[in-house]
């Protein structure tokens, strides 16, 4: 019975410390959505662990002992046991429903209700999809680009992600964005990066015989080059 708590008591104590491990678990990462999305994935993989181990240790366990019985009994009941697993269960469920609660339910992860508030420092980017090319264009700077989505580092950034044509999808695994673009629909991500680079886009949705080549980068740079890009494109456009 000891090591029967024994190992609830360290079930419950890894679970306990996946939930609070994520200040830690949050540095180094290219933005702040990546950094949620992969903190949580860690968390879970840190509960999922022990509870394997502990879940085929017993079956090694049993079948190992039992290899020779040629004569098996049903089980007996156990109330305590089966109890315990219950409440094990229970627990690790809402510890799991907890953690990734408080990352979807995040601005910068899921913006299930449709509602932003940008403020003056933030950057929108209209997302356009079409066969076969991405294109944006930067609201409120008279700024269109076609395959280049350049942005800030630091600063919070909305993107309205839609399509003219035909359902494609936003995707930019290192910085933990992806969305679908519907035609005549406009869904609305958040996100903050933090380390400037070149980081490539895909369409993630089969859109057709163009599908694979429906390619784009995201290039991020300090917020002072930005703003010098934002008037250079601004100047071509007035030469133009």
């Amino acid at each position: 019975m000891r090591q029967k708590r024994t190992a609830f008591a360290t079930l419950l104590g890894v679970a306990a410390l996946a939930l609070f491990a994520d200040p830690a678990l949050a540095q180094g990462y290219d933005s702040t959505t990546e950094s949620l999305i992969r903190s949580l994935n860690t968390q879970l993989m840190y509960m999922a662990i022990p509870i394997t181990v502990l879940v085929e240790g017993i079956l090694i366990y049993t079948v190992w002992k039992y290899r020779k019985n040629d004569d098996p009994k049903p089980t007996k009941e156990n109330r305590r046991l089966e109890i315990s697993w219950t409440i094990a269960t229970a627990l690790v469920l809402l510890v799991v429903g907890y953690a990734s609660y408080g990352v979807m339910a995040n601005e910068y992860v899921s913006n299930a209700s449709g509602e932003y508030q940008p403020s003056e420092q933030a950057v929108e980017v209209e997302v356009v999809g079409q066969k076969y090319l991405w294109n944006f264009n930067y609201q409120g700077e008279n700024v269109s680009t076609t395959g280049t989505l350049v942005l800030p580092k630091g600063q919070n950034v909305f993107l309205h992600i839609t399509s003219t044509d035909w359902l494609h999808a936003f995707h930019v695994p290192e910085l933990g964005l992806k969305q679908d673009a519907i035609p005549g629909q406009t869904e609305t991500i958040k996100t903050k990066i933090t380390n400037t680079g070149t980081y490539q886009l895909y369409c993630a949705e089969y859109c057709g015989v163009g599908h694979s080549k429906m390619l784009g980068e995201v290039e991020v740079v300090s917020q002072q080059e930005y703003q010098q890009w934002l008037d250079q494109q601004q100047g071509n456009s007035t030469a133009s």
